[in-house]
């Protein structure tokens, strides 16, 4: 995307319903399209030689609350929603980059000057501590940014700044540590191929089932294909989504719905290959058993996992550095995945079955004590903040 067109997505994808959003260009040539219909409220990208301020009080003589960007600016989408629900004048100016919003009453504030930096200069600052940065998807908290883009220089930097910005705050080793690279080469190629990230979803839904009855048939190595493949693009669809806007209801639901319900349709294939088939799952056989021990536990560790969000509105694994570090190694898809495929391939996969049912267990009782501990002594200032 060109920067105007993030400027239009964002604003879209937050859902303003302010009067009317204001991009200057400059001297630059306008593009041809000047309004959105899609939008939920106008978009109007005005242009000319010299002074920005001097366009910015023609524009508010309208007698409307407006919020201004320049189309050299990339800001943070979350600041739109942000100021339009601050209900006063205000404007954020980082990195020679400026985003402001502007009542009527302060259309005086708005000085004579060529860039909108320099324009929005007297209007209330905006600050960090303002501003509500707990982003409940990513588990983390996540300052604002404001970036001026105007080389390939920045925007390479930018690119990696936003690429990175969208990790989770607490995840799996291999999701922050071993899979960004692949993560990183596709993100970008996808997005300017304007490829879905339902598209992805897709596909990753296709290798997830698919990888079932290759376990179960005993075809492991081309099961562990499908489940990496599965694992990589599990961390694409979502990033792919958040940085290009086109995350939707149907994308989270595809996506979280099939990280909760698969990973025990993986386990049991695991017991049943093991097995050498379905004829020998049967109740006396102890892989089988521990197969439907893994079953119980893990859904008995979502139980758990869920009181901490139901009164909290966030996850466990948000509550303190300590949680996010345990989140890195406990009992996940993505850790007992590899650690099935290098005991599988050095002849310990029943070995490797039974411990990582015993991990799941461990992991369980964890976030049980840690769930209890943290009713019984934790009172927050505010309900669902900390």
């Amino acid at each position: 995307m060109d920067l105007i067109e993030r400027h239009l997505k964002a604003v879209r994808h937050q859902k303003l319903d302010l009067s009317e959003v204001i991009i200057d260009v400059g001297d630059r040539v306008p593009p041809q399209w000047k309004t959105d219909p899609q939008l939920a409220c106008s978009v109007t990208i005005v242009s000319g030689i010299g002074d920005c301020g001097q366009r910015l009080q023609q524009a508010l003589a309208k007698g409307e609350t407006l919020i201004a960007t320049d189309a050299a600016s990339l800001a943070d989408a979350r600041l739109y929603r942000f100021l339009a629900d601050r209900m006063q004048s205000g404007a954020v100016r980082e990195n020679g980059s400026a985003i402001g919003r502007i009542e009527p009453a302060d259309a005086a504030s708005i000085l004579s000057a060529p860039t909108l930096d320099a324009a929005l200069a007297h209007l209330p600052e905006v600050r960090q501590d303002d501003f509500p940065s707990f982003v409940a998807k990513l588990r983390r908290s996540l300052p604002y940014y404001l970036f001026t883009v105007s080389n390939e220089a920045e925007r390479k930097d930018v690119e990696k700044f936003l690429f990175w910005s969208n990790y989770k705050g607490s995840t799996d080793f291999f999701t922050k540590y071993v899979y960004p690279p692949l993560v990183w080469a596709m993100v970008p190629t996808l997005a300017r191929a304007r490829i879905h990230p339902n598209t992805v979803t897709i596909v990753s839904i296709i290798l997830t089932i698919l990888a079932v009855p290759l376990f179960a048939a005993g075809h492991f190595w081309w099961g562990f294909l499908c489940a990496y493949g599965m694992s990589v693009l599990d961390s694409v669809d979502g990033k792919l989504a958040r940085l290009t806007f086109t995350d939707s209801a149907l994308g989270n639901v595809l996506d979280h719905g099939l990280d909760i319900v698969h990973p025990p349709f993986w386990y049991f294939g695991w017991a049943i290959g093991l097995l050498g088939g379905w004829s020998m799952a049967t109740i006396e056989n102890p892989l089988w058993q521990a197969a439907w021990w893994m079953l119980g536990l893990y859904i008995l560790d979502r139980l758990i996992l869920s009181i901490y969000r139901a009164k909290y509105k966030k996850g466990l694994h948000t509550h303190a550095p300590m949680d996010g570090v345990v989140r890195t190694f406990i009992s996940r898809r993505n850790i007992n995945l590899p650690l099935f495929t290098v005991c599988y391939a050095v002849g310990w996969g029943e070995e490797a079955f039974y411990f990582i049912v015993l991990w799941q267990a461990i992991t369980c009782a964890y976030h049980g004590l840690r769930t209890l501990w943290i009713l019984a002594t934790y009172r927050p200032a505010s309900p669902g903040l900390d």
